[in-house]
């Protein structure tokens, strides 16, 4: 006797769909974080100049006063690296979720 396969209704993910969701959330996060070192780049690099010129020197000024000047421009890429990271969990969590329901697909499909 033959046994009749059940069909598996377990699918939740269109997988082409999710594969092009997870590759561009990949681009955008490197995308996001290259606009990010970039402009706290040109940031820093103004900053240099107008700091070596003596524009921030002031009479009677600490190590930490020259110390405060620098912290926000070493900060302002904290936000991209944030989104960067970000982004590339929901590349991966996308391909696992995928992956977990292809695994079930196949083991329902081999019983």
């Amino acid at each position: 006797m033959e046994e009749k396969r059940e069909t598996f209704y377990g699918t939740f993910f269109d997988k082409s769909a999710i594969l092009k969701i997870s590759r561009w959330a990949g681009i955008f996060a490197w995308v996001v974080l290259g606009v990010y070192l970039f402009t706290s780049l040109i940031s820093f690099v103004q900053f240099m100049q107008q700091f070596v010129s003596g524009v921030f020197y002031q009479k009677g000024m600490s190590i930490f006063d020259l110390i405060g000047f620098f912290t926000p421009y070493l900060l302002q890429s904290v936000p991209g690296i944030t989104y960067f990271f970000g982004m590339k969990f929901v590349e991966y969590g996308l391909l696992i979720l995928l992956e977990m329901e292809e695994s079930a697909r196949r083991t329902a499909n081999s019983k």
